[in-house]
């Protein structure tokens, strides 16, 4: 579980969205090693895994950039 910022008890918006923010982040980040990692072996299996890992990153790093969108509309 984690730990929000409050206001009265209840968990600020704005502190729930930078935690989101960053673990998206984080996690797009991390996909990329595991394709950079998976590319430096010499398998074909490596090399598809690597390929994947890439896709996971780039679907992570929309996921973030639609949620901003969506979220500068809503907090305008």
């Amino acid at each position: 579980m984690s730990k929000y910022s409050t206001t009265g008890g209840i968990p600020t918006r704005g502190d729930a969205y930078s935690k989101l923010m960053w673990h998206l982040s984080e996690a797009a980040d991390q996909a990329a090693v595991l394709s950079h990692l998976s590319n430096t072996e010499d398998s074909q299996m490596d090399k598809l895994m690597a390929t994947g890992w890439l896709g996971v990153h780039e679907l992570l790093m929309k996921v973030r950039s639609q949620i901003t969108k969506l979220a500068a509309n809503k907090f305008q």
